[in-house]
Formats: C-alpha cells, structure tokens, sequence
C-alpha cells in the first residue's frame, strides 16, 4: 500500500485515495467529501493501484536501519484483471524534457500491462551482432526503467530486439510461447515532437512500440539489402492472357452469329483492364466484317449482350465511321433479346 493508491474499508461501509500514513499501523484515506481519515491498515484493501506512474529507476539504496528502528514492510501485489491474463508489453522512449526536443536526453522502459511476470532481455543490433542492454524482471502491471540515452547513440537503437518470459510467481497459470521481437526503430522520430503522444502508461508523452499485443507478437518484416535491391532491379511486367484463336462464327438459317461476350472469346482474361478487353472485342468485330466482305447479302449477327450498352455503342460508331455502306439494325428480338446487332454484307 503507497500513498495514491485507492482503498476500501473492510470493517465499515467507505474508502478513498491513501494520502499518508502515521506511524506503522494507521494510513490517513481521503474520502468523496476531501477529509482525511486515519484507518488502520490492517483494515483495508487495496482496489486500484497507481503503479504506471511509478518512475521504476535504479536509486542509490539508504543504509539499512539499525534491527530496533526498522518497520515491519507492507507487501503489496496489484490485483489481477480478467483483460491481465492476455499479455500486452509495449517498448516506451520517454523525452526527459519534451520541450527541448532538439537537446534533450531520453529514458527508454518495458512496460508490462498484464498479471505476469516478465523475465526479459533488452538487445541491440550491430550488423548481424547482438549486445544485451538490459535484462532482469518486470512485475506484473508495472513499468521499468531500462536505460538512459542522448541522441548521440541513436544509430545504435535502430535494430532492436526484446526477448521475454512470462510467469507468475507462487500460483498456477497459463503458459504462454517465450516471444522475441525484433523491432526496427525510427530514430528521425526523436527529433519530431509530434511522435510523441499521451498514454495511461507515463504522464509525459512517449514513443511507443508494441512488443506483444493481445498475447500476439507484433513481428515487423526484415529484407537484407541484397534482397531488397534485387527487387527494386526487377521491373514488373503485368501478365498478359495466352494468345487464344478466335472461335469460329455460327452459322445458323443463312446467318453468321459472333457472340462479343468477353468469356465467349478468351479462357482467360486476368490482369487485362476493361478498356482492354472492350479493344479485343472491336478487333473480333473488325475481323468478323473484313472475313466475309466478299460475301454480299451475307448477314452477320453480333451477340453484345444489353448491359450498360458500351460494347453495343462502340460498334454502332464502328459502323458509322468505317463500315457506311453497311446496314444494320436490332436482331430479332425473339431471338436475341435486346442484345444483338445486326449487320448485312454490301
């Protein structure tokens, strides 16, 4: 139990936020109204912690006091939530003074927003070398301090990686798969104040990584160089359709019928735009005329089918810009629907 914590009264109805304690024995609890109650200790129970905006960094340890003058110590493990059994650990970068972002030095921490203990270590890459730059424990529903930095070492954070374990101590629990993360860190980020933004985890703005999120790690892609040059050497050529034979006309009662319909003249049509195939279509129409033009009196029936009308349309201005000796006209409706043109041979 520390002072910020939120209690409530075992042996009486009421709580409120600690504020202080007197002696070893009795800690003074703010209620609604702002009035100061001293309360046992032994008589309450915490229900909210203010463990997140517990700055976690090594401090120099007192001397221990003499066996007479020490206090018996008050242990305390944050209660456990339902949404705490899912692991979510993030990778935080702290500006000591957000306002000299060009200047200032950094504090980098693990936060552990779950009812685990994490065993972690905390590395950076040098090429294909790894060099361990903090490693230890983190309690469940806390958030440590790992390392202090200037902008100067930066380019050693752009590859890290952490690794972790979670357990809980003294009680049975769901194992969960060891995680190691590798991260790529944009550094250009620390010089821009904007990229740093309010969490419930600091009550100064942060950068933030997520290492695991919802019990999954949140892995980013690596290429090596060669690879992704290799890429970028390659130019993409879009996959065009094998070359298909046009399907003989049908000859049915005297007349020529040629169905338009895109699936009708090609197996395969991936990857060819709508203005493409509308061009394959005209080529089929063009063809079909220029086969039988030797053939007067011939009628030929072009199955478009209703749609929107843009074949139907491009082959009426067809017809009226290069085939004008051609008559045409709406085929049976009986037969064809709306969807037919036909033309006659002259």
């Amino acid at each position: 139990m520390k002072v910020g914590d939120k209690v409530r009264f075992l042996s009486e109805v009421g709580g409120g936020i600690v504020k202080g304690f007197q002696g070893k024995d009795t800690v003074l609890v703010e209620d609604a109204d702002g009035f100061d109650i001293p309360m046992l200790i032994r008589e309450c129970v915490v229900i909210d912690t203010d463990d997140y905006n517990i700055k976690r960094k090594p401090q120099a340890q007192p001397e221990p006091p003499k066996p007479e003058e020490r206090e018996p110590e008050i242990t305390y493990r944050p209660a456990e939530t339902k949404e705490g059994e899912r692991l979510n650990v993030l990778l935080a970068y702290v500006p000591q003074d957000v306002k000299a972002i060009s200047s200032t030095a950094f504090d980098a921490y693990l936060v552990n927003d779950s009812n685990y203990y994490l065993y972690y270590t905390y590395l950076s890459a040098e090429g294909t070398s790894w060099s361990v730059r903090s490693q230890g424990t983190v309690e469940p529903n806390t958030k440590l301090f790992l390392e202090e930095f200037d902008k100067d070492v930066l380019n050693e954070l752009e590859h890290v990686a952490v690794q972790l374990v979670a357990y809980k101590d003294g009680k049975s629990f769901r194992l969960k798969p060891a995680v190691s993360v590798e991260l790529r860190v944009d550094t250009v980020k620390f010089y821009k104040l904007h990229t740093f933004t309010p969490s419930v985890y600091f009550e100064e703005p942060s950068l933030r990584y997520d290492i695991v999120k919802d019990d999954e790690p949140v892995n980013q892609y690596f290429a090596d160089a060669e690879s992704l040059k290799e890429a970028l050497m390659q130019k993409k050529q879009p996959e065009r359709p094998k070359s298909q034979p046009i399907r003989k006309p049908q000859k049915q009662n005297g007349l020529v019928e040629v169905d338009l319909h895109i699936h009708e003249l090609l197996d395969d049509t991936t990857n060819m735009s709508n203005s493409e195939m509308l061009d394959y279509q005209l080529g089929v129409f063009r063809r079909t005329l220029e086969e039988y033009k030797g053939h007067k009196g011939q009628k030929i029936v072009f199955i478009h089918g209703k749609g929107e009308g843009v074949l139907r349309n491009a082959i009426v201005k067809e017809l009226k810009s290069k085939y004008k000796d051609y008559p045409y006209q709406d085929a049976s409706f009986r037969e064809y629907g709306f969807g037919a043109t036909m033309v006659t041979i002259r």
